[in-house]
């Protein structure tokens, strides 16, 4: 995996115990939302199992939509239904964290598997994961030259467009899933559809706002492969897993595609 991008250790001193096992950073291509949620389902389960599978960082794209967390609601989607219908966009509520988030070819989702006790942190940690991940996609950001900025209170890291990396994760069981979404060189035609913020996050400082995007802030051409590159290294200092298996394809079979796929989580961030 070729990068131009530093790798960064900014968040190599992050508190808590080191994990003992590698992570395997899968980097896959793109993918529709139901089918991402079933391997999503099978990942956690593994992870989850006594020697079972190590911890796992899946690097993804979804097929154009719009998700919605636990901090989200329908209001933050600014699109009527028939506007939703003429763009063959489906909106999507799920068990993740975070609130509504626009996908749109150019963006990265970066999700993390991983029994919490593999991760180094205690089994009911969700404030030491969001920490820790948030401090990994700030550090991914500043090794491509943006100047990230993180609002406490408020998942995600922000810069000059907007929010540039949404963050959703969930912890079920002891278990963690699901990670973030790093807009790149997004088409910008939905961004400004979508409320990023959540209504529980707003203030005066913060307000509703849409999505920006790596290039935005830089005013340059950013290429996918080097966010994805720097996204996996940073994410691996800030968790300081002793190594990184990096590999390409996806972890396990696609399931087929159009069928949709239930979802249990409980919220982080």
């Amino acid at each position: 995996m070729g990068s131009n991008a530093p790798r960064s250790s900014a968040v190599a001193g992050a508190a808590g115990r080191v994990p003992g096992r590698p992570v395997a950073a899968w980097l896959a291509g793109r993918v529709a939302f139901g089918d991402y949620l079933a391997i999503a389902e099978r990942l956690a389960w593994e992870v989850s199992e006594p020697h079972g599978r190590c911890p796992t960082l899946l690097v993804c794209e979804l097929e154009p939509a719009i998700t919605v967390g636990r901090l989200g609601s329908r209001a933050d989607v600014l699109l009527t239904d028939d506007d939703l219908r003429s763009r063959r966009l489906d909106v999507r509520f799920t068990g993740r964290g975070g609130g509504a988030v626009p996908h749109v070819p150019g963006q990265v989702c970066v999700a993390l598997f991983a029994a919490l006790a593999d991760l180094g942190l205690d089994g009911h940690d969700a404030g030491g994961l969001l920490a820790r991940f948030e401090s990994g996609l700030a550090a991914a950001l500043g090794d491509l030259r943006c100047g990230p900025a993180r609002v406490p209170g408020v998942p995600g890291v922000f810069g000059r467009t907007g929010l540039l990396a949404a963050v959703g994760l969930a912890v079920r069981r002891g278990v963690a899933c699901h990670g973030g979404f790093v807009n790149a060189c997004p088409a910008p035609d939905l961004l400004p559809a979508v409320r990023a913020v959540p209504a529980a996050c707003r203030s005066g400082a913060v307000p509703a706002l849409t999505m920006g995007s790596i290039e935005g802030d830089l005013q340059r051409h950013v290429r996918l492969q080097d966010v994805r590159t720097a996204l996996v290294h940073a994410l691996a200092d800030a968790f300081r897993f002793p190594r990184t298996l990096v590999q390409s394809g996806w972890p396990l079979p696609l399931p087929s595609s159009g069928r949709c796929h239930a979802e249990a989580a409980s919220r982080v961030g």
